[in-house]
């Protein structure tokens, strides 16, 4: 019988999910030859960090007691029992790229390829995770497999061919699953990070388009994946329900989470404002029980070329601040801007918006 494969992906991208074929039968990653156990052997690194195994380390002249003294001073992190890492390298990375290397190490040791899951399978889709648990990674194995590992969290069970994929050579549950094993088991701030950015993966086509049809469809895909399990069911419920594609940014999603704490309900999303010479402004959040306007000001804004299409920082400021004006003129609506210290927690944000004459819902 012929061996149908999750499709592989190359690099997380933000387009559309591509077609998985949909079958009854269980997978066991025991059949899938096609996924060698260390495709990336030659030259293992996730950005700019490199993973070193002993055989490195040992082609370069470290003795065992010289590794004891790096691993003691910093120098060199250990990311499983013979990978490591640059100490000042995995310091300079990002916290989705140090989930990514311990599930590349781990990949690296196996005998048989992982299959991560939860947050770990976040990071290798691109996802952005909140505050990720960096030292321990997310697998799932089959019911009835023995045995534990320091720094991996073993979920049991089998998962369907068609709930997963394929990321540069390393297996994960698929865009569904994965929301919804997050949406059961993270705090709320953390699965609607996850869960808003995966729908705006499937929904959102560029030129403030958003797919409706699209996005109920994968929360429904989601909603029905969290229902097999009976733990988290409830907060799955919450998660994939107020979740939304629409929030550009991990800082959109939390600023969301903060003013339903807050007690705001009527929230709209990139909120169109008709602006000069036929152009149109969007705005990140209409607060409509305060008739005003929100948005989250990340730095990146400001430096990133992809949103700052060529200006320079000051230019960038210039316009946002006519762009601003002519909001504020023409709708007679406050606008306030908040960044990431406001979004810590509700109250924080709630004092900012406070100063600004927009109170919370009593």
């Amino acid at each position: 019988m012929n061996e149908m494969r999750p499709k592989p992906r190359v690099s997380p991208d933000r387009g559309p999910l591509p077609h998985r074929p949909q079958l009854s039968r269980v997978f066991h990653r025991s059949s899938a030859p096609w996924l060698s156990a260390a495709p990336w052997a030659e030259t293992p690194s996730v950005g700019n960090l490199a993973l070193l195994r002993s055989s490195d380390l040992d082609e370069r002249g470290m003795t065992p007691r010289r590794i004891r003294a790096e691993l003691a001073s910093g120098a060199l992190v250990r990311l499983r029992p013979g990978v490591y890492a640059s100490g000042s390298k995995w310091k300079a990375s990002t916290p989705g790229q140090q989930v990514i290397a311990r599930a590349r190490a781990l990949a690296l040791i196996s005998t048989t390829p992982p299959l991560f899951s939860h947050e770990t399978a976040a990071a290798l889709q691109g996802l952005p995770l909140y505050k990720p648990d960096r030292s321990r990674v997310h697998v799932i194995a089959p019911i009835g497999r023995p045995g534990r590992a320091t720094g991996v969290i073993r979920h049991r069970g089998d998962v369907p061919a068609d709930e997963l994929e394929e990321i540069d050579g390393m297996l994960c549950t698929g865009l569904e699953r994965t929301a919804a094993d997050c949406a059961r088991t993270q705090s709320f701030e953390a699965s609607v990070t996850i869960a808003d950015a995966a729908l705006r993966r499937v929904a959102f086509t560029g030129a403030a388009s958003y797919d409706l049809a699209a996005a109920e469809r994968f929360r429904a895909a989601a909603l029905t994946i969290a229902q097999r399990s009976a733990h988290g069911q409830t907060r799955a419920q919450r998660t994939l329900r107020f979740a939304d594609g629409r929030a550009q940014l991990p800082g959109e999603s939390l600023s969301r989470v903060r003013l339903h704490e807050l007690g705001f309900r009527e929230i709209r999303l990139q909120v169109r404002v008709p602006g000069p010479g036929g152009r149109n402004f969007y705005v990140d959040f209409g607060i409509e029980e305060a008739q005003a306007f929100g948005e989250f000001d990340g730095a990146m804004k400001y430096v990133d070329g992809r949103l700052t299409d060529g200006r320079t920082a000051s230019q960038v400021v210039d316009d946002e601040k006519q762009r601003e004006d002519w909001i504020r003129g023409t709708t007679q609506r406050r606008l306030v801007r908040w960044g990431w210290p406001h979004i810590a927690d509700a109250e924080g944000l709630g004092r900012r918006l406070t100063a600004f004459g927009i109170d919370p819902p009593a």
